[in-house]
């Protein structure tokens, strides 16, 4: 749900144009803060594992999301990023080496299509920078997550512990790209570093903390399926502050992606046949 206020963050009160910068600030501060409560560093391959988790789940993932959003009406950028549990279902297959689930990858499609009804409007502009953003970054985030749940969390490591590692390796990452390419914006006003703020601390350390506790404990696909969540905490943001109506079948929309949210967190039909109570 946290996750849903990036849109209209960004849109409302960072700088434009500068989305490796945000990127920047919404990772290496957050880390740094997380390393410094955690007093933990990684140790043999978590050194470069924890580089790989960083670059896909955030390192890459947020740049590609701040251009998304930046390019593309909040909906369209929304929609794309409500492809992930789908991507996670098949991605499980080839790195988990799971069964397909075809009862999650269902409530995928039909999550998506919810997403889709409540976000996607007549006028939705198609930028094809934003597009390939909008892919690029679900496609990176969905890799990062079901690494993550392959990797799991090494002995005695906190939650917040991991989550700083992976902030901060996509700090480093972002730091020479974003001071070269981006700059720094030439006015942060109040809003701006208020913006920056609570995509860090509450969007990074905050969430990415609970974030990691779940994908240990859930199965890969119906964590994602939660994502779901966000997009429509975007629609609700952009009908009560920014004045976007809400029609019927936008309405409809949030049904579909409810129950597709919640659906997918149970087991199939042929398991709960398989192992009955």
């Amino acid at each position: 749900m946290v996750w849903g206020t990036t849109y209209i963050v960004t849109t409302h009160l960072l700088p434009d144009g500068h989305p490796l910068f945000a990127a920047l600030m919404r990772s290496l501060p957050a880390g740094l803060i997380a390393l410094l409560i955690a007093r933990q560093l990684p140790s043999g391959s978590w050194w470069w594992k924890s580089l790989m988790l960083g670059t896909l789940n955030m390192g890459t993932f947020f740049p590609l999301l701040f251009l998304a959003a930046q390019e593309l009406p909040g909906g369209v950028a929304a929609t794309l990023n409500a492809t992930q549990p789908i991507v996670i279902a098949f991605l499980a297959v080839v790195i988990l080496h799971e069964k397909l689930s075809v009862w999650r990858v269902f409530w995928g499609v039909l999550g998506m299509t919810g997403v889709a009804l409540v976000v996607l409007g007549p006028d939705a502009a198609m930028s094809p920078m934003g597009i390939l953003a909008g892919i690029g970054g679900a496609t990176s985030m969905s890799t990062g997550v079901v690494l993550t749940k392959k990797w799991g969390r090494p002995e005695g490591v906190s939650p917040i512990g991991l989550a700083g590692w992976q902030l901060s390796a996509a700090g480093l990452v972002l730091l020479l790209p974003a001071l070269l390419f981006d700059g720094i914006p030439p006015s942060i006003d109040g809003s701006a570093w208020f913006g920056y703020a609570w995509l860090g601390i509450v969007g990074g350390l905050f969430t990415y903390t609970i974030w990691f506790s779940g994908i240990r404990r859930l199965p890969v696909t119906a964590t994602a399926l939660l994502g779901l969540l966000s997009p429509i905490v975007a629609a609700i943001l952009g009908a009560s502050i920014a004045g976007e109506a809400l029609t019927t079948i936008q309405l409809l929309g949030f049904t579909l992606a409810l129950i597709a949210m919640l659906a997918g967190q149970l087991p199939s039909p042929k398991k709960k046949a398989q192992f009955p109570s």
